[in-house]
């Protein structure tokens, strides 16, 4: 294999992680311009009565997605069995930093069938290949909320009549371009194989749930897309979104105990909930920050480790916060991911690599190429490492499809390798190794 095209280093040290991380933008408004809030309430119809309009109920009724007037959160607050009242965000991804010079793409001199070999050092990692003697996914789905993915990829098995993109709070068909990031994720976690990305359930059905695109979307939408996966029954959704740590006086504005309670009902209805613990290389077991949706209970929170299984130079990290770590790409330190050329995987490499819609999509300096006339790149981020987990998902519920959501994870733990207990503040349970994982069930 041949490889060129590297960036240059005064550029990679502008490199940001693809982790997705979500930043509050401004306020949100429904379609058609008026204010939007989020309620928990015991009668949605009182809200209605009282001149609001409920766009969607959420967790049996519990949450509403409520338009209105603007400035009317007291007034929504105070009606009748609204016990938490708050305005819905605007919410932006935040991709990358942008680079400051051209940056060349990778190229790469490998047939389709060496892909695995060649350049899927995570799914090694974790014996996906061997794994696939147990399970493949074969029979379940693996819901992506996401910037959308790309339903004409063919290693990704997309069932478009359950694909949505979710509007008002209410699922509506997708149409339109998808995003490289949920593309990326959606390849990770259940390429086919077909052409040349072999994912870790290659043969699970994947549904779109755009909840944001191409790089917007609200706080209450993806509170919908996560009701959504349940509704259709996904055996995982995977979330490799989150907000940057909150310091905890945030608790007492309400937005975490309203996902909380959509996250609760996702979970007992047997959707397991599978989040990326972001990019911020931040403790949070101390101080009490915390992220959204990550630091849930019921969101299977996953960190990022290296090829040398390591805790990667950017991902989160806390005892109590991480369920498990999961290939995301790049090393310990930023020098070694993408300055090294004596480490086992220079950069790119090191990377995670998945599908994308078309090269020239990833922002820069995420490097893409073509293998067999379709598009492939790297990316890096605990992005990259949550849908590792949500693919092993699919495979405990093909061979063991009475568990519950709980019992998936506790599956997936207990297969886990590389620490002793539950309690490592980078790894928690350890590493997912996928074949361990489904030898045991």
């Amino acid at each position: 294999m041949s490889r060129n095209g590297r960036s240059r280093r005064d550029v990679l040290r502008l490199l940001g992680t693809a982790g997705a991380s979500l930043s509050f933008v401004g306020l949100a408004s429904a379609s058609d311009g008026r204010a939007r809030y989020v309620a928990q309430t015991s009668n949605p119809m009182r809200i209605e009565r009282a001149g609001f309009e409920v766009l969607s109920e959420l967790a049996d009724g519990d949450v509403a997605l409520v338009a209105g007037p603007e400035d009317a959160t007291d007034d929504l607050a105070a009606v009748s069995g609204v016990s938490t009242a708050v305005p819905d965000f605007e919410v932006k991804l935040e991709g990358p930093a942008p680079a400051e010079a051209d940056v060349e793409p990778a190229v790469v001199d490998v047939d389709p069938d060496d892909v695995y070999e060649e350049l899927l050092w995570d799914k090694q990692l974790q014996k996906v290949r061997e794994a696939h003697e147990y399970a493949t996914g074969a029979g379940r789905t693996v819901a992506i909320l996401d910037t959308g993915v790309d339903e004409d990829h063919p290693d990704l098995n997309v069932d478009g009549d359950h694909s949505v993109v979710i509007t008002d709070g209410e699922p509506v068909q997708e149409v339109g371009d998808s995003g490289f990031h949920g593309t990326h994720v959606a390849g990770t976690a259940a390429g086919t194989g077909d052409v040349a990305m072999v994912g870790t359930a290659p043969d699970a059905t994947i549904v779109s749930v755009r909840i944001l695109g191409p790089d917007t979307g609200t706080w209450g939408d993806i509170l919908a897309g996560m009701a959504y996966a349940a509704e259709i029954g996904a055996d995982a959704a995977n979330m490799s979104i989150g907000t940057v740590p909150i310091p905890p006086q945030a608790h007492a504005e309400g937005y975490n105990q309203l996902m909380q309670s959509v996250a609760n009902t996702v979970t007992r209805d047997g959707t397991l909930l599978v989040g990326s613990a972001g990019n911020d290389d931040a403790n949070l077991q101390q101080g009490g920050f915390f992220t959204l949706p990550n630091s849930l209970s019921g969101v299977f929170s996953i960190s990022a480790t290296t090829p040398t299984d390591l805790k990667t130079h950017y991902s989160n990290y806390g005892t109590n916060e991480i369920g498990v770590g999961a290939p995301g790409g790049g090393y310990e330190t930023e020098e070694r991911t993408f300055e090294d050329e004596d480490v086992e995987y220079p950069w790119p490499l090191n990377g995670v690599f998945s599908t994308v819609p078309d090269t020239g999509l990833l922002p820069d300096p995420y490097p893409d190429t073509t293998i067999a006339g379709e598009a492939y790149g790297w990316a890096m981020g605990t992005s990259m490492a949550a849908p590792q987990v949500s693919g092993l998902a699919a495979l405990v519920r093909e061979r063991d499809p009475t568990t519950n959501a709980r019992q998936v994870e506790s599956a997936i733990a207990h297969g886990a390798e590389g620490t002793n207990g539950r309690s490592n503040p980078d790894l928690a349970a350890g590493r997912i190794n996928a074949l361990r994982t489904v030898e045991d069930l």
